[in-house]
């Protein structure tokens, strides 16, 4: 649940015109009738564009009226061969007949008639559908149902039919239809309901919210209602929900006329939002809206439908309303009496339209004559009993088919969502840049790393490789070191074998020389051959030892090889990985020149943002600038209109010295030069009023009615004075009430404590009472109320004589005496009797005369019977017992009231028994004026009560 403020402020375009409803159709008029006006200017000016042309009518933004036929009820079927039909339907050629009587018809032309047997879902499609759809196209829309009460209003309108769906009414099927159509993905749609009872706006959905303010915007000309419930809604139970509770809390009663008879007029607001890039896009109109926004702009369609199911006009005589209900008979027809005077001065083109005289038609300001696509159904009843009623229903009907609406479509730019999708791209972009930060925080820091392992890993393999070279060289060493021993080894093995061979040489030779002496060396050569065979296996040990030390060589080699093959692997590898660092490098400083290059395109644009919101500040502050000059102007006006009303008060207390010597001096009244000087004031307080009047047309109503709220009090007292003059002449006075200067007015009165302030607002209120049109308007604003409270708290005889005078002027209106008494003015009137003052018993006088002489015409017009409401009050006795004691003109006022109440025959018994009898007599033979002693012989001679105690 929000308020009317949870839609987001944009800047608006709004384009003329719309799709033409489906059906077609021109309505037509009586045949006696005028055609339709011309089309009436919109309201507020703004951006527009015609709507595209689909084949619609001329009219196609008029107001479509149909008109709908009640079956007959249990009441009409009672009367038998009494009941008599007044109304004849003709729905082929969409006409009605108006038969009063057997040989006096009328044929009425409408844009549909439906027949008592219509069922609820044509009367939706044919009345309504055209303006829900293009509602949801952008433009606003209206439903409206008048009529008697009784006729079947709420049923066409508010039905829920939650258990049979085709009962159901305007109102559930143009929601079910909103909801089928809205995407809520980008479309919201909310509702806010509401009751106009006794002239006070209340929530149907919260209770708690009565006495709604009504607001216009003064460019655009909308109509809000700030403080009331705003309910987004997405299905259609919670609609059925929330109708019920609405339902609930709307006022009804039971009356002769129905059983469930409205005594408020419910209204149904329903919001709608929708994307209108979305909308448009199979739409001929988005060529033009997008030569208006770009693009990428984001823009919304709002537009808003209201549902008004009207309480039923009445007649007491025929309800049998009683008490509180006659009050509320009594605002409704009000209500519906000044809707029909904005209808007919639409109708008529009349240059002034009262839409201000009742909160209802400044809620359907835009319906009839404004920017809204309008469709009324106008409900009547058969019975021939209801004649007139049901005339009157069609007679609205018809005027208001003249009404011409120019209606708009309404295209936002949804600069909120804008700024909420730059602040998320703004958020999103930081982010990336601070995840990527940390991305190429954290790859460098693993580069470096995998660089620092890398080199670790390098620089330990060329120390392993160095210290394996070093030990494979001095194992080399070692090597050749050992095959260098081995080799000299086997060289001087070799040595002792070729000196062996030598002495086994030499020893063969002594063999073969000493053969002969072998037999005696035969012990010697067996020893020596053992030798022998000793050191031939020596030798062949040394040869297998060279063999092996032969072969470990090799192996030497070969193991040596493989150790400068794994050192060229190792430097084969810190190259590649030599590489790899350098290109890891080469991504790094890439990396480093892309988030630059982000960096720089984010700063580029925080600047413009810094450079949109220095604009917004410069407007800002030039704003601020214009008020401060406003501020000076207005001061500058106080200045005037203080040195004005010290020269007016300066006027008048010389007005007041001279009249007062006129009073006294009896004999001054044929003086020339007392006549001169009085015609001089006469003159100057002309020219003083002239004055002001042209102050007033330089400076503007509303700025004179402004400086009323003003914290200085001297400020305050001269702006009441200046209204107070302004109010004295007959042209200002509707001027003055329209633009609010009497809601101002009461409540000054209502809540200043100053007495000075007490009697110059209380004399403009008497101003204003003057005029007839503006009674009604102080009454229903509680102003014969504060009036009298006024006069209770306060002792000043001046004060008591603006009010006395200005309650006497609201005695003038017959219309508006019970309301008088029960907001307590004729205790007021009698209350004020104790200043005593001469003023003040004149004004009471005059009050009570005019009262009684009102009532008089009323009671023998027969509109009215039973004792008059000043004997109620005590104001008989009063008169009886002092008749005689005042000045002639006062005794006057009381003479000619005492007169008309005597012409009264249901105040016979408190005029006898108040010794009224001797007053009559006593006016009928002493009175100065002809017509009251005329008027008191009358009252004596026609009543055989008043005869018989005279005699």
């Amino acid at each position: 649940m929000a308020t009317g403020g949870g839609w987001a402020p944009a800047r608006s375009v709004e384009r003329h015109g719309a799709p033409p409803p489906r059906g077609g159709g021109g309505g037509g008029t009586r045949s006696k009738s005028v055609a339709p006006g011309p089309r009436r200017p919109s309201p507020s000016p703004a951006r527009s564009r015609p709507a595209p042309d689909n084949g619609g009518s001329s009219d196609s933004c008029r107001v479509r009226v149909s008109v709908r036929l009640r079956p007959k009820n249990s009441e009409d079927l009672a009367h038998g061969s009494d009941f008599d039909s007044c109304v004849e339907l003709q729905p082929e050629s969409k006409r009605l007949k108006l038969k009063k009587n057997n040989w006096s018809c009328e044929s009425y032309k409408f844009d549909e008639v439906f027949s008592e047997n219509a069922s609820q879902k044509r009367v939706y499609e044919v009345v309504a559908k055209p303006v829900v759809e293009s509602v949801l196209e952008g433009y606003n829309g209206t439903v409206m149902a008048y009529g008697q009460t009784g006729t079947g209003k709420t049923y066409t309108v508010g039905q829920l039919g939650k258990d049979d769906p085709s009962e159901r009414g305007i109102m559930v099927r143009a929601l079910e239809h909103i909801l089928s159509s809205m995407s809520f993905e980008t479309d919201r749609v909310a509702i806010s309901y509401l009751q106009l009872y006794l002239e006070s706006v209340q929530d149907l959905l919260a209770p708690e919210k009565t006495n709604i303010p009504i607001v216009e915007d003064a460019k655009t000309g909308d109509v809000s209602l700030p403080g009331a419930a705003v309910v987004e809604i997405k299905d259609l139970e919670h609609v059925f929900h929330l109708l019920q509770i609405g339902e609930a809390n709307r006022h009804a009663a039971n009356t002769k006329m129905n059983t469930e008879s409205s005594r408020s007029h419910a209204i149904l607001i329903i919001h709608l939002q929708r994307s209108s890039r979305i909308k448009e896009e199979n739409s001929s109109l988005s060529n033009d809206t997008h030569n208006i926004f770009p693009d990428d702009l984001p823009l919304v369609l709002k537009s808003k439908l209201l549902i008004v199911d009207l309480a039923g006009s009445e007649r007491i005589d025929k309800s049998g309303s009683e008490g509180h209900m006659i009050e509320e008979a009594k605002f409704i027809n009000l209500s519906l009496t000044s809707l029909g005077k904005c209808i007919n001065a639409l109708a008529e083109n009349s240059p002034h339209i009262p839409t201000r005289d009742s909160k209802l038609t400044r809620i359907l300001r835009d319906s009839f004559g404004g920017t809204s696509r309008t469709s009324l159904v106008v409900t009547i009843g058969p019975s021939s009993r209801h004649y007139s009623e049901t005339s009157s229903t069609i007679m609205f009907g018809q005027r208001a088919m003249k009404v011409v609406n120019t209606i708009k479509l309404k295209e936002e730019a949804d600069y909120e969502i804008l700024y909420k999708k730059m602040e998320r791209e703004v958020d999103q972009l930081t982010s990336e840049m601070e995840r990527q930060q940390k991305l190429i925080k954290s790859e460098k820091m693993q580069l470096d790393k995998k660089f620092k392992e890398s080199e670790r890993s390098f620089h330990d393999l060329r120390m392993t490789s160095n210290i394996r070279i070093e030990n494979l060289e001095k194992e080399k060493c070692q090597l050749e070191s050992t095959v260098k021993t081995l080799m000299r080894d086997l060289e001087e093995e070799k040595g002792q074998k070729n000196l062996l061979s030598e002495q086994i040489a030499e020893l063969e030779k002594l063999l073969n020389k000493n053969k002969q002496q072998q037999l005696e060396n035969l012990s010697r050569t067996k020893i020596l051959t053992d030798t022998t065979k000793e050191h031939e296996k020596e030798m062949e040990e040394l040869l297998r030892q060279l063999q092996e030390e032969r072969h470990c060589s090799s192996s030497l080699k070969d193991r040596m090889s493989v150790l400068q093959q794994e050192l060229c692997d190792a430097q084969s590898s810190a190259q590649l990985q030599e590489s790899m660092a350098r290109e890891l490098e080469k991504k790094l400083t890439k990396v480093t020149e892309e988030l630059t290059s982000q960096v720089q395109s984010l700063k580029e644009k925080i600047s413009g943002l810094i450079s949109e919101k220095e604009v917004i500040y410069e407007e800002l502050k030039s704003t601020q600038e214009k008020v401060q000059q406003e501020m000076w102007q207005r001061q500058g006006l106080e200045d005037q209109i203080r040195r004005l009303e010290r020269s007016t008060s300066d006027n008048y207390a010389e007005e007041s010295k001279t009249s007062y010597g006129m009073v006294r001096s009896g004999s001054g009244l044929g003086n020339a030069a007392f006549v001169s000087k009085s015609g001089k004031i006469r003159e100057a307080l002309s020219g003083q009023r002239g004055t002001i009047s042209k102050i007033f047309e330089e400076v503007g109503l509303p700025n004179v009615l402004a400086l009323l709220k003003s914290e200085d009090l001297d400020v305050q007292i001269h702006a009441v004075k200046v209204v107070a003059n302004l109010a004295a002449e007959d042209i200002n006075q509707e001027r003055i009430v329209e633009e609010g200067g009497l809601d101002a007015l009461l409540s000054v009165l209502e809540t200043s404590e100053n007495t000075t302030i007490h009697r110059v607002t209380a004399g403009a209120v008497a101003n204003l009472a003057m005029n007839g049109s503006n009674q009604g308007v102080i009454m229903n604003k509680g102003g014969a109320r504060l009036l009298a409270n006024v006069s209770s708290k306060t002792e000043d005889p001046q004060t008591l004589r603006m009010v006395a005078g200005a309650i006497a002027n609201l005695c003038g209106n017959e219309k508006l005496h019970l309301m008088l008494k029960q907001d307590g003015g004729i205790k007021a009137l009698l209350g004020m009797v104790r200043s005593g003052h001469a003023d003040v018993i004149a004004q009471i006088a005059r009050g009570i005369a005019n009262f009684a002489k009102c009532e008089s015409r009323v009671i023998s017009q027969g509109h009215r019977k039973g004792r008059s409401l000043l004997i109620e009050d005590g104001v008989l006795t009063w008169m009886v017992a002092n008749s005689t004691r005042f000045s002639a003109s006062t005794r006057r006022h009381i003479e000619l009231a005492f007169c008309h109440l005597a012409q009264n025959e249901d105040n016979t018994c408190d005029i006898i028994a108040s010794g009224g009898i001797k007053e009559l007599l006593r006016i009928s033979r002493e009175s100065p004026r002809d017509d009251t002693r005329n008027l008191a012989k009358k009252a004596l001679d026609s009543n055989p009560a008043f005869l018989r105690e005279i005699q």
